[in-house]
């Protein structure tokens, strides 16, 4: 009864934290209002140098329509220094790309140890090789990918368990640059984005790791590029445990995509089957970002997302048997979330106690909604506490006077102290670097993962400690990405099992690891 008192104790709280990091979302905002002006903002968290400690890239916009980056337009990539010191690499990285970027996803592609990147946006994906030296190059060209879709998001996986990762891109819609649609009250001269139904939905797209740096596009083949829908996001876990990835996509103003890996190369797509196409009130919402991880500690991963004022932050909890329920309002969260409009999204353990708990980054899409709804444009972020029976409730996590139109966000120990810290972007202001400072902490663990393929961070493998299950993937949140250990939160454990399912089938334990450290699990051959 005093452990769980205590636990009760601890307090989720962070501060801003001085990082010297100055980089600005710069979405163009334009009098045509292209709807592609609101929804940028993907990041990605990974240790490009294999120092040890988390860099930051952050994808970024371009004028509109020309789609040309200026200097203030540029991706950016800052250095992890220690002691909350970063140090802006993207000359030298060479990262500074082109065009309309929207999202980033990290993975070693090519199983050479060193973290590359791919970076989706308007009419493009650039593919970049990490050389080991600190620099990239783009190797797009040579790599087979093709894009001339919208693209909002990425991820890295492997499909067919050939020990390649293989690259999901998702997909909005089409958008016509030169002659946008006017939307909005002509008689008061406001004009506004318009509304999802006048973007046509488009597929997402898969390509299959050929190996030695190519890819084939297996969009149709494998089955996917016959729904079409507007996706935001992606989340990879296997939800039906029979050892495959699946894929959940989020779609704005449409049913959601589930994606069943059937393991002959084709997915099935099983999303209303499966009870994760819509809310229990049978309406398509505004389906942002999500997370596709085990918030209840059964040993099956759930599903959240985010969407707008009015519509919640769906919670779907996995029953098994390739079903799930609407849990929102068990959960308390369509209470809680009723008022907020949702962008980036973690289902992460910020206080170690054993349960993860839910951030959401916040704003509304349209900038001129206050004038015809009773709704606020820019929100702050917002942080919901896993009490360990179901429910969630609302932690003042000191983010309240961050008011501003959030986008992207993002979640890591940034500084090694054993909490995650959280990164999130915001239209047209400065990133918001977010120090976990929470008081009564309990007891953790970091796992970093090594496969003895070329899948060498074994993305897929699913790791369980004390009750809890994490899946190493390359999605997170709202077009985001994070490569790093894995995360546990362990209340008052002080020494604890590790057991690791890897890509492929295998089964390793590790026994009487100390809580309170990092370490690395190489896979047996």
């Amino acid at each position: 009864m005093m452990l769980f008192t205590l636990l009760l104790l601890a307090q989720i709280r962070f501060e801003p934290a001085g990082t010297g990091i100055d980089f600005v979302l710069e979405n163009s905002p334009t009098p045509d209002k292209h709807m592609v002006e609101t929804m940028p903002g993907g990041l990605a968290i990974f240790d490009y140098n294999n120092d040890g400690r988390p860099d930051l890239f952050f994808a970024n916009g371009a004028s509109l329509p020309s789609l040309r980056k200026e200097t203030k337009h540029a991706n950016r990539l800052y250095r992890n220094d220690g002691g909350w010191r970063f140090h802006d690499v993207t000359a030298e990285a060479g990262l500074a790309g082109e065009g309309y970027a929207m999202g980033a996803a990290a993975g070693d592609f090519d199983g050479d140890g060193q973290m590359d990147l791919v970076v989706a946006g308007l009419k493009r994906i650039t593919l970049y090789r990490n050389l080991g030296n600190g620099k990239f190059t783009d190797v797009t060209a040579d790599s087979g990918i093709r894009m001339d879709e919208w693209a909002v998001a990425a991820g890295w996986f492997d499909y067919d368990q050939d020990g390649r990762l293989d690259l999901w891109i998702t997909n909005y819609g089409k958008i016509d640059l030169a002659q946008p649609r006017f939307c909005g009250d002509a008689g008061r001269k406001l004009r506004v984005y318009c509304h999802p139904r006048y973007f046509e939905p488009r597929p997402n797209q898969l390509y299959r790791n050929l190996g030695a740096g190519r890819f084939e596009e297996v969009t149709e083949s494998s089955g996917v590029g016959r729904h079409r829908g507007r996706g935001m996001s992606i989340g990879f876990a296997d939800y039906d445990a029979d050892g495959r990835m699946d894929v959940f996509v989020t779609n704005d103003g449409m049913p959601n995509f589930l994606f069943r890996n059937l393991g002959n190369g084709k997915f099935e797509e099983t999303a209303l089957l499966a009870g994760v196409a819509l809310v229990d009130s049978g309406k398509p919402i505004a389906s942002m970002g999500t997370e596709f991880r085990d918030y209840d500690n059964d040993g099956r991963p759930d599903i959240v997302l985010t969407a707008l004022n009015g519509e919640t932050f769906p919670l779907f909890r996995n029953q098994g048997q390739g079903a799930f329920a609407d849990h929102t309002g068990r959960s308390q969260l369509g209470r809680l979330t009723n008022a907020y409009a949702g962008w980036g999204v973690g289902l992460v353990d910020l206080d170690n106690d054993g349960w993860k708990d839910l951030f959401t980054a916040n704003s509304h899409v349209n900038d001129l909604v206050e004038q015809f709804e009773a709704v606020r444009y820019k929100q702050a972020n917002a942080v919901f506490r896993n009490q360990g029976d179901g429910k969630f409730a609302m932690a003042a996590a000191g983010l309240d006077k961050a008011v501003k139109a959030h986008r992207g966000a993002a979640f890591a120990d940034l500084d090694g102290d054993g909490r995650v810290d959280a990164v999130v972007t915001a239209l047209g202001e400065a990133v918001e670097i977010w120090r976990n400072v929470s008081e009564g902490s309990g007891h953790w663990l970091d796992i970093r993962l090594r496969g003895a393929g070329a899948n060498r961070d074994a993305i897929g493998a699913e790791v369980r400690v004390a009750g809890q299950l994490q899946t190493m993937t390359s999605t997170a949140s709202y077009a985001s990405s994070v490569m790093g250990p894995l995360h546990f939160g362990l209340g008052q454990k002080a020494e604890v099992d590790v057991e690791v399912h890897w890509p492929g089938g295998k089964k390793q334990l590790v026994r009487g690891v100390k809580a309170n450290q990092a370490i690395e699990v190489k896979e047996r051959d």
